[in-house]
């Protein structure tokens, strides 16, 4: 299910079909090494990987994001829009397993995407502006496989599963990025070109390679960026990445979340007899 078509299908299914769940429904569900199942769900499955996702596993794993990306990723877009979506790559064997799990586990648990720390909880949100037919819900996930996790699980809410599985700071860490993707310029049939398609996987998924883009560039010589602001995007990748979105609004959004200079407006005022 890695093409476009398969993934919105997918997606219908679970709109259509899905009982949805709120933070306080309950599960039963645990998850151990003394299951027969045990790492069963990390093979032969597609994991979405947010921009923070591919922070925390490329820091992890101490490389670039730009290597990161070329060894353990695939990406894709959607629905025709240019919207790029990584995907990360599974092993080329028979099982198709997680690159990073062996029959003791997550090798990177501590730094494991937010779609493994929510299984075996999904959540859906509306893609259409001002939707009235249903909000954001959770559901159980459904895996080919018989998961024994369920059988005799201790009973949990889904509230408390994420707050248990540290999946809080990780939607935290994510808001600007899924405010992004339900984009009223996306959800109104918006298309972006080759070239913005580029500039947005840099600046949400290669943040090395965005570090340089704007370290090596003019780019502080167009932008009225203030001292504080200049010295945590150079130091700290969460504010870079955080800047990165504020970027991409600017860019393909033309919102006002960067402001040009002074100095650059009156020059093109001149060069255009203004």
């Amino acid at each position: 299910m890695t093409d476009a078509n398969a993934f919105a299908k997918w997606k219908q299914t679970i709109l259509k079909d899905s009982p949805k769940l709120s933070l306080k429904d309950t599960f039963n569900f645990s998850c151990h090494k003394g299951l027969s199942c045990f790492t069963k769900c990390c093979a032969d499955v597609n994991i979405f990987l947010t921009p923070y996702d591919i922070l925390r596993m490329k820091r992890r794993l101490k490389i670039s994001s730009e290597e990161f990306l070329k060894k353990f990723t695939t990406a894709i877009t959607l629905d025709g829009r240019g919207f790029p979506t990584v995907i990360l790559k599974m092993r080329e064997d028979e099982l198709k397993r997680c690159p990073f799990v062996s029959e003791e586990g997550c090798g990177i648990y501590e730094d494991r995407p937010w779609s493994c720390r929510m299984y075996p909880i999904g959540m859906a949100s509306p893609d259409k502006n001002h939707s009235s037919e249903w909000e954001e819900f959770y559901f159980i996930v459904d895996q080919e496989f018989s998961c024994l996790g369920f059988d005799d699980g201790e009973k949990r809410t889904i509230e408390g599963w994420k707050k248990n599985q540290g999946v809080n700071d990780y939607e935290l860490k994510g808001n600007s990025y899924k405010d992004i993707t339900l984009h009223s310029f996306f959800l109104g049939g918006g298309r972006l070109t080759p070239e913005k398609t580029n500039m947005f996987y840099m600046a949400c998924y290669d943040i090395d390679r965005f570090r340089r883009f704007i370290l090596g560039s003019r780019f502080f010589n167009l932008f009225d960026i203030d001292e504080r602001t200049m010295g945590n995007i150079k130091s700290n990748e969460e504010d870079l990445l955080e800047f990165g979105y504020r970027w991409i609004r600017f860019s393909l959004f033309q919102e006002n979340t960067l402001k040009v200079k002074e100095t650059v407006l009156e020059e093109k005022r001149k060069n255009l007899g203004l």
